[in-house]
């Protein structure tokens, strides 16, 4: 199952987690969205409680998809200790999307709690 936040609690859920989290900006008429989602779920199920996996409606919460800068759905944020550490849009393939989600996964897995990465351990995109 994966977690809906809104405007209300996304500083709770996200910003100040304790984990990395992977936003997913969606909408109920986004049919992308709806592919992407059982990958999503995939990934969230490989990688337990190392990152936590979130939804938020883009339509309902137009003040996040104003401060993140939708241009597109889905996008996709990894977002670690309140900042953004990734982002994924425009998804050319499902092996596109695979593939980052892989990398993610493989940065992410195995940390202990008191992991703080380094700059160079991250690609922004």
């Amino acid at each position: 199952m994966v977690l809906s936040v809104n405007e209300r609690t996304f500083t709770q859920e996200v910003l100040e987690s304790p984990i990395p989290v992977l936003v997913n900006f969606e909408a109920p008429w986004c049919g992308l969205c709806r592919i992407v989602h059982p990958l999503l779920l995939k990934f969230k199920a490989q990688c337990g409680e190392t990152i936590k996996l979130v939804d938020i409606n883009a339509d309902d919460n137009f003040k996040l998809s104003n401060t993140y800068r939708l241009t597109s759905l889905p996008t996709l944020l990894l977002i670690e200790s309140g900042t953004v550490r990734q982002r994924l849009e425009g998804f050319r393939s499902r092996d596109d999307l695979m593939r980052a989600l892989e990398e993610i996964k493989n940065t992410y897995s195995g940390l202990s709690s008191t992991y703080v990465p380094q700059a160079a351990d991250l690609r922004v995109r």
